[in-house]
């Protein structure tokens, strides 16, 4: 009787364990079938099972579609970062986030006073730009950057009064690919307009055939191609014929003279021009002479150091690109030093 016992009882706990074998197995089955929570690489927005992928290389290009955690809650946009200007060939001067994507301007809102009418659908195409983390950088006026609260509570930075976008398809620094969709989108200008250069493709072609332009009996008088004129921060500082700010590169050197401005630095600052020493007016003739550069073409010197125009300067007597660099790029005064006392 007591072998009987003990021998179901043996057969009991087998069959337990047996049970607790399967169990584990089912389990773990049941487990792997089900689906799991899509993750960032999966293409989907984290926590939101279904939701389709942002394009290809678009507004991922700066980081999840979702709001980053350097954007208010519920702020729908991003940070524009260091902002700066680019020179685009079709475009002209055009604002850019701190990673050189380009900032655009929208038709339908307002500058004055600023409003913003994307939202929902239209933001998520046209991320705004949020003004939490947003400065100005080369070539950009702190002056003309403001703010406007969105409909969600968030502050959009705002250029010239209108609210700064990004457009979602741009996927590399330096595309304008929003430039005119729709007929209301346009990046936007230093000074808030919509950014556009000289199309002689606009100009209406003649109705009648030209006529040759008479021959002026007497010379023209000889136009001043290096003067003076007062900027308001700066005191004095040398223009050229067109008003623009001469600068020095604190990298140059006077003797031996040479330029240290090569490569990427010359698509920011162009040497400029010599000048005729009989179109000088208000500096010393003998601060005036000229240096060839490695590429053969000759550049103005002032002092016996190069000089430079600066693509990011807007308008006659604009000096944007004094202090540039820590303090490298400096306007140049009369006296062919910096101006300012820089």
């Amino acid at each position: 009787m007591t072998t009987t016992t003990k021998r179901y009882g043996l057969v009991a706990v087998c069959l337990l364990l047996a049970g607790l074998v399967l169990m584990a197995a089912f389990g773990s089955a049941n487990s792997s079938a089900s689906p799991s929570t899509p993750t960032s690489g999966s293409g989907l927005l984290v926590g939101a099972p279904g939701a389709a992928p942002s394009p290809a290389g678009g507004y991922g290009s700066y980081g999840d579609a979702s709001p980053s955690a350097s954007a208010p809650a519920g702020g729908g946009g991003q940070t524009g970062g260091q902002l700066s200007v680019r020179v685009d060939d079709k475009l002209g001067s055009i604002v850019t986030d701190g990673q050189g994507f380009t900032l655009y301007r929208f038709d339908k809102d307002t500058a004055k006073p600023p409003a913003s009418n994307c939202n929902g659908a239209c933001a998520t195409t046209w991320p705004p730009v949020l003004m939490d983390g947003t400065s100005a950088g080369a070539g950009v006026d702190p002056a003309k950057l403001g703010e406007v609260t969105r409909a969600d509570g968030s502050r959009q930075l705002t250029v010239g009064g209108w609210p700064a976008y990004r457009y979602s398809q741009d996927t590399a620094p330096g595309d304008t690919k929003g430039q005119g969709v729709g007929g209301t989108w346009n990046a936007l200008a230093p000074d808030g307009s919509k950014a556009k250069a000289a199309d002689a493709a606009t100009t209406p072609a003649p109705t009648t055939p030209a006529t040759p332009m008479p021959q002026p009996t007497q010379p023209a008088p000889a136009k001043v191609q290096l003067s003076t004129t007062v900027n308001s921060q700066l005191g004095s500082i040398m223009v050229d014929a067109n008003g623009r700010t001469l600068y020095h590169f604190g990298k140059d050197t006077a003797w031996p003279m040479r330029s240290n401005c090569e490569g990427d630095c010359l698509k920011t600052w162009t040497p400029a021009p010599p000048v005729d020493a009989d179109k000088i007016k208000g500096v010393d003739p003998k601060l005036v002479g000229k240096m060839q550069r490695p590429d053969g073409t000759w550049q103005l010197s002032i002092n016996c150091t190069p000089a430079y125009l600066y693509t990011g300067d807007q308008a006659a007597g604009d000096a944007r690109g004094h202090g540039m660099a820590n303090g490298l790029w400096t306007a140049i005064n009369p006296a062919g030093k910096a101006a300012g006392g820089k």
